[in-house]
């Protein structure tokens, strides 16, 4: 049986060079290793596994003696889970060793904290401030004005690239406290107005130091210097969020990094098998004799349910296949992460880890 391999004529051609972690075509720009990026912001549709992918990539980016922060900013404790680690706090903690004495530390960013610091910072209010949180004024700010809650964050996520691991230390030369800070950020949903509520800020505010956190907060996340890469999974959804999210960030002139596709399952029939079970063409003579062959009772049942089985999995590569061609013509450099059959747990995590590392994510 002849199969053709290009996408146009066969759904089970073979996948697109980006998603094989391939080199692209000459002349292509990829930037491989991310070089000068110190703030890596993941984001997905829900379910696609974005603070996974996170995890993973802190933990790869904390190899060769690194210091990675990992920060949430939703709230929902998923660092924690997926570290197996106790509940993150308001201070920046260990969670995980990386190759060759790296760290990566975690961090679970809350609004109200990150309000009361700025007060004290830019107002120096001391105990004032813990007046406004005895009378609800806090909360009122971080819950009714949730533009608010996403500068407070942001400008958390701020102060820890920025800062250094000397306090004292001055210009450029001086040594950041942490080599990377990754973002387990909102979802593609509103992580385009969550990067962008700054400059949204400073078109209101005209003066004083919100507008000059607010300026320095957005120079900061469309410099070089940041990246928000894309988790998908290939399905129509998550895969028409992407492309949704990376024109709305093009469009507000946020750096855009790579796309990762995760939960890649194993294809377990050749492309001649898959052509034949998506239209009925295996026989059941064939699929009798192979299970007599290994001393398997061939009923009707099995026989049938295996032919089913085929047929669905025909048909999941070939949708697949479609949507590693819509992300490949995105034209960003594209991830693959395997579906951990065992779950996701910390062993789980390095395993994905060296495998971002391997295709030259970090």
């Amino acid at each position: 049986m002849t199969i053709a391999t290009g996408t146009d004529s066969c759904p089970w051609a073979p996948w697109p060079p980006r998603l094989l972690g391939m080199a692209p075509d000459a002349g292509a720009i990829r930037d491989i290793d991310w070089d000068g990026v110190r703030l890596h912001i993941v984001t997905g549709k829900g379910g696609t596994g974005k603070t996974t992918v996170a995890a993973a990539l802190a933990l790869a980016l904390a190899a060769d003696g690194r210091r990675v922060l990992l920060a949430e900013v939703e709230g929902r404790q998923g660092i924690s889970q997926t570290f197996d680690v106790t509940p993150l706090g308001l201070t920046e903690v260990r969670i995980a060793h990386a190759a060759n004495g790296g760290e990566v530390f975690g961090l679970s960013v809350d609004a109200k904290a990150a309000l009361l610091e700025y007060l004290q910072m830019y107002y120096k209010l001391g105990r004032a401030g813990g007046l406004l949180e005895k009378f609800g004024a806090i909360d009122f700010a971080t819950t009714i004005a949730p533009g608010v809650r996403d500068v407070l964050l942001t400008g958390k996520v701020y102060e820890a690239v920025r800062r250094r691991r000397d306090h004292r230390a001055k210009g450029p030369g001086a040594a950041p406290a942490y080599d990377a800070v990754v973002v387990d950020a909102p979802p593609t949903g509103r992580v385009v107005r969550f990067l962008n509520v700054n400059h949204e800020v400073a078109d209101l505010a005209k003066v004083g130091p919100i507008r000059s956190q607010a300026d320095s907060i957005t120079a900061m996340l469309k410099s070089p210097q940041t990246a928000v890469h894309l988790v998908t999974l290939l399905e129509e959804m998550p895969v028409q969020e992407t492309v949704d999210t990376i024109a709305e960030l093009r469009a507000t002139g946020m750096p855009i990094g790579g796309v990762v596709v995760n939960q890649m399952r194993e294809e377990i029939l050749t492309l001649d098998v898959l052509e034949a079970a998506a239209h009925g063409g295996i026989s059941r003579e064939d699929v009798a004799a192979d299970l007599t062959r290994v001393h398997v009772r061939a009923t009707n049942a099995l026989v049938n349910g295996l032919l089913t089985e085929a047929r669905d999995h025909a048909e999941r590569v070939a949708l697949e296949r479609d949507e590693a061609t819509v992300v490949a013509a995105l034209g960003r450099p594209t991830y693959r992460l395997p579906s951990l059959s065992e779950g996701v747990d910390a062993n789980g995590i390095r395993e994905l880890a060296e495998t971002l590392k391997a295709q030259g994510m970090a």
